[in-house]
């Protein structure tokens, strides 16, 4: 079981198993077996909304035992940042756990620690660009295009006579 903490310094456990993942499936129609095939770490990195939605209904009986219950609204509100990027790490780390087979555990580890490093570096290149001003000569010569083009913009819907 892995923890996280929301931007409403609430507590979350993060424990999958098979009624967690009943549970997704049921109120989000995910399948988190999914991770197996390998689509599924990309699908909850390019949507953090998905991500949430999944990390709620994995949390859910939590969010109903507490005082007052915590709505899935209420949760939404509560993740962003920091807080999305530490329940993603909870949710993937404790998903590789509940694998049955210990190879799979083992190659989906693999595939975890991978696609942190691939992220890390892409990350670090997008640094690099931004510090050595690469993409501000860029948006430069973009906008240095742009005004040799002028009077070449195409003639207007009004100017055009139909056949």
């Amino acid at each position: 079981m892995k923890t996280f903490t929301d931007n409403a310094e609430r507590s979350w456990n993060v424990s999958i198993n098979v009624a967690a993942v009943k549970r997704v499936r049921d109120l989000v129609g995910v399948d988190l077996l999914e991770i197996v095939e390998g689509t599924l770490i990309e699908k909850l990195i390019r949507d953090p909304i998905l991500l949430c939605d999944i990390i709620y209904a994995v949390c859910k009986p939590q969010a109903e035992e507490r005082e007052p219950p915590v709505t899935d609204e209420e949760f939404g509100r509560a993740m962003a940042g920091d807080a999305i990027e530490h329940a993603t790490t909870a949710l993937l780390e404790d998903l590789v756990s509940f694998c049955p087979s210990p190879r799979d555990r083992a190659n989906l580890g693999r595939v975890l620690e991978a696609t942190t490093r691939v992220m890390d570096r892409a990350r670090d290149l997008i640094e690099e660009k931004l510090d050595s001003g690469e993409l501000d000569r860029m948006a430069e010569l973009a906008l240095a295009n742009a005004g040799d083009s002028s009077g070449s913009a195409p003639e207007s819907s009004g100017s055009i006579r139909a056949p």
